[in-house]
């Protein structure tokens, strides 16, 4: 018996893990609800991706509505997401700005190239403290921003076509020009 014990205590840790994940399905995504839904989109001033020397804020993307998708390289969820992140680009309906998270430069830089780069502007945040201001605290999350600035969606994990339709177009025919 003492040689059966560590496995069924596994096996009664890996069932309680998969229970846990079962019960906090997409059907739960309200549990990280985002105080800034509804409030004007943080203040920003980040490094431009693809000029480094060059910073963007806030204030470059006002008068539009855009959806920020913070990637990064090392991000496998980040790879089910780009099709859908990409097509919606291709679409024109919104501006799709990326948001680097703490990653490193050159490895971002071969993921682009791998799987393509759809964003109208690329932030850069390698140390992750600007994210602090999103509530950022993984990647991939995607907030949808309307015209006037305020925060009107927030997915947590891929965007996938589903969310496209149901949330996020939906969202941006609701938002005033």
């Amino acid at each position: 018996m003492k040689r059966w014990l560590p496995l069924l205590l596994f096996a009664g840790l890996a069932l309680l893990l998969f229970v846990g994940v079962q019960r906090s399905g997409d059907d739960n995504r309200e549990a990280i609800a985002s105080p800034l839904i509804g409030k004007p989109a943080p203040a920003f001033s980040l490094p431009d991706f693809r000029r480094p020397g060059e910073v963007i804020d806030n204030q470059a993307l006002a008068g539009k509505p855009y959806l920020l998708n913070v990637w990064a390289s090392w991000c496998p969820s980040c790879r089910l997401e780009h099709p859908v992140i990409s097509d919606l680009a291709k679409r024109g309906v919104v501006q799709v700005v990326g948001y680097n998270y703490k990653d490193d430069p050159d490895d971002a830089a071969r993921w682009l190239r791998q799987f393509g780069d759809p964003y109208h502007v690329i932030l850069a945040d390698r140390s992750g403290r600007r994210a602090i201001d999103w509530g950022i605290y993984g990647a991939p999350e995607t907030f949808l921003v309307d015209a006037r600035g305020i925060v009107v969606f927030k997915q947590v994990g891929p965007v996938t076509y589903d969310v496209v339709e149901q949330e996020i177009l939906p969202r941006l025919k609701e938002t005033p020009p």
